[in-house]
């Protein structure tokens, strides 16, 4: 119950803070940042969960995770260079470098099933959160159409993951 709580209110404050930065109309240097930031807490987190999972099925999607976000951030930085664009720390990227932080250090002190069952259920939250930000507010406030073609193609990487996250959470039931 408290890991369920937890994750809810993950998804209240990302979902918060990416609207109060929308409300202040977030600039392509914010967006880039805030989409490198979402991709380097998965990443985080799949570290954690490859060296912490004891489920088979919970550590491949957690290295599927770290292939995958790495690979999009990698295109992310190549596309910031060649734009000659330094993405813009802000306040939504802020809060939620804090609140994965605060993830991690949950995750952290459970461990076996418990923790696969936990990692399973936030991601299946992160990725909803993210992807409806990507959707609703990222992708329509880039102004740069290489940038948005960029967060378009992560979009659709990421609701791959989120449809395999809830694969997995279901296979744990």
């Amino acid at each position: 119950m408290f890991v369920r709580s937890s994750t809810a209110l993950a998804v209240i404050c990302l979902s918060s803070s990416i609207a109060m930065a929308q409300g202040a109309k977030l600039t392509d240097p914010e967006i880039a940042h805030i989409a490198y930031t979402a991709g380097e807490i998965d990443i985080k987190a799949a570290k954690q969960a490859i060296e912490k999972a004891s489920n088979k099925e919970v550590k491949q999607f957690a290295q599927d995770m770290e292939r995958d976000h790495r690979a999009v951030n990698k295109q992310a930085l190549a596309l910031v260079k060649k734009l000659k664009v330094t993405p813009e720390d802000n306040d939504t990227s802020k809060a939620l470098s804090k609140q994965a932080s605060e993830k991690l250090t949950e995750l952290g002190k459970l461990k076996g099933a418990a923790f696969d069952k936990a990692y399973i259920e936030n991601e299946v939250a992160y990725h909803k959160t993210v992807d409806s930000a990507l959707e609703t507010q990222l992708i329509p406030s880039a102004t740069n159409e290489e940038l948005k073609g960029l967060l378009q193609t992560g979009l659709k990487i990421f609701q791959g993951h989120e449809q395999h996250a809830e694969h997995v959470e279901a296979d744990l039931k």
